[in-house]
């Protein structure tokens, strides 16, 4: 005899179907992917928390006041994007809470790089700011994207939402950088 659910009948199928959409949430703390992904939100957490850090300093280094503007809305956002991950801890019923990123300290090392390798003042250190600051957008769209379908994959729809915002955020960042270097930077840097 087939299941009810709701008042409608169900067959075995619908029952997995069923199981699948709305058991996810109930068993994700002690499943060991859930666990990766917590892990994985506490090393996004760490980046997003030094890089709002640094993006001062990149923003004092650039000679460009557009490249100057642009790492002064990042910083905000950045801002943002911890705030959002906060929020994403709260909904996984977890505290908020950084596992050092290597790749981001490495990425931060790097710009530091380019700002003592390079004159002041010239659009050489902004064509290297931009390339630092697109090699962080990069790390962090690979991270947002995959850490957006792990929660879909788990059933966590409104984390899901959250992350793709983030996302979306971190792509357009990376657009905005592109269209800077490509309206003088380069081509200014190219002749210096």
């Amino acid at each position: 005899m087939a299941n009810t659910t709701g008042g409608k009948p169900t067959t075995e199928k619908n029952n997995k179907s069923l199981a699948k959409s709305t058991g996810k949430n109930e068993k994700m703390g002690n499943n060991e992917f859930h666990k990766f992904f917590v892990d994985e939100l506490k090393d996004i957490y760490w980046a997003e928390k030094h890089l709002v850090k640094a993006l001062p300093k990149m923003k004092k280094a650039a000679t460009s006041t557009e490249l100057a503007s642009a790492f002064e809305k990042h910083t905000q956002e950045t801002q943002t994007h911890i705030e959002t991950l906060e929020q994403v801890f709260g909904l996984l019923g977890e505290k908020p809470a950084t596992k050092k990123c290597d790749a981001m300290e490495g990425l931060i090392a790097e710009a530091n790089s380019i700002i003592e390798d390079t004159d002041k003042d010239t659009m050489i250190r902004d064509a290297g700011l931009i390339l630092a600051a697109q090699k962080v957008e990069h790390y962090e769209i690979a991270t947002y994207g995959t850490l957006r379908t792990f929660a879909q994959n788990m059933g966590h729809s409104d984390v899901e939402d959250l992350l793709q915002q983030t996302l979306e955020n971190e792509k357009a960042t990376d657009v905005a950088l592109t269209e800077i270097a490509e309206a003088s930077i380069n081509e200014n840097a190219s002749e210096e």
